[in-house]
């Protein structure tokens, strides 16, 4: 059997950093990530989709969003599972229970696993979040009620994935890889962790677009063959829509605005999609950067983030604070801010201002 699994496509996600225009863009790409989703299943000639939660966002999905999404599934000449997650959770007002999806969908709604049968003596277990936080191991103490071959999809962390996963990111229905063994399940295909994984019994996909710059990892949709005894094949996938790239741009002795421009122009050549430049470096104190101008540069791509990273100046501070000066004494009342990052940045801010410079802005 031919199954095509993913999970976290988020649609209608929020993209805060992003001007409205860039959002937008980038919540039209998630769409049509799923377009190429489903396409691929029927390329594929796939028996099934299983979709393992945070299809869209609860708070925010839009009625357009939700037809679109219904419209989609109701196309493709296969049966779609799916397993709610916390960001997409079975609430009462769910649209997993207002819309009225086609006939080929089967959305899991019980908080523990149930069944459904496929074919040739596999069972297909799934489990929803019923609350957007602290759903309880769907794994622990199950045992299947009947017999041949069983597998799982759910929205879950497994435990010992934390360390490798994004910061931040917090654990839903968390549970030990050994669990799955001892439940009688050969394969469980998750989701909620957004850094792909294929481990010995269970599976992440991965996000199918990106969310956040610098993701890494063969992030997509699986198409996982299930042998007779239960193990699986697995094939990655690329269904990503959105060009994303995360750049850094080292200013080293850079000493004016335009060095910085001609840096910033050369990093962004040839580039498209959507960027996120760092600046870092050790420059000298009377360089001025003018971030508006920086993000001018580009203007050709569809959004372009630009952050202060480890960048210096060659301010002497120590001598600036030996001197009998309003700079002097104002360097001097910055050495009781605790906070380090605190300190650089009003201490810059300052120095910056008394020398009557326009470039105020110290991220």
């Amino acid at each position: 059997m031919k199954l095509l699994h993913f999970a976290d496509l988020h649609l209608d996600a929020p993209f805060a950093w992003a001007s409205p225009e860039a959002a937008r863009l980038r919540r039209r790409n998630r769409r049509l990530s799923l377009t190429r989703i489903l396409e691929l299943a029927s390329q594929e000639r796939c028996d099934a989709i299983l979709a393992a939660g945070d299809l869209f966002e609860l708070d925010r999905v839009r009625p357009d969003t939700l037809e679109f999404l219904r419209s989609a599934l109701s196309d493709v000449a296969l049966p779609v599972y799916i397993a709610p997650g916390n960001h997409d959770w079975l609430s009462p007002r769910s649209p997993y229970r207002t819309v009225r999806w086609p006939a080929n969908v089967h959305v899991f709604e019980e908080d523990r696993l149930s069944p459904v049968t496929l074919e040739g003596g596999l069972t297909l277990w799934g489990a929803a979040h019923r609350a957007p936080a602290n759903t309880p191991d769907f794994f622990a103490g199950f045992r299947p009620d009947r017999g041949g071959i069983h597998i799982a999809v759910a929205h879950a962390s497994e435990r010992t994935a934390l360390p490798w996963q994004e910061s931040g990111k917090q654990p839903h229905a968390p549970f030990e890889a050994a669990e799955l063994e001892e439940a009688g399940l050969s394969h469980a295909f998750l989701g909620h962790y957004h850094v792909p994984r294929d481990a010995e019994r269970h599976t992440y996909p991965g996000n199918p677009d990106p969310l956040e710059f610098g993701e890494t990892g063969d992030r997509g949709a699986v198409l996982a063959t299930l042998r007779p005894d239960g193990s699986v094949d697995r094939e990655r996938r690329s269904v990503a829509v959105s060009e994303v790239h995360d750049l850094t741009v080292t200013l080293h002795g850079a000493g004016h605005a335009e060095e910085v421009a001609g840096a910033v122009a050369q990093a962004l050549s040839g580039r498209a999609g959507f960027v996120r430049l760092t600046l870092d470096g050790e420059v000298t104190a009377s360089l001025e950067i003018d971030l508006a101008g920086l993000r001018r540069i580009g203007e050709h791509l569809d959004g372009l983030v630009i952050r202060i990273g480890d960048l210096s100046t060659g301010y002497d501070v120590l001598e600036i604070q030996r001197e009998a000066s309003v700079r002097g004494h104002f360097a001097r009342s910055t050495a009781g801010i605790e906070d380090p990052d605190l300190r650089r940045r009003v201490l810059l801010t300052g120095l910056r201002a008394l020398e009557g410079r326009r470039d105020l802005e110290v991220a």
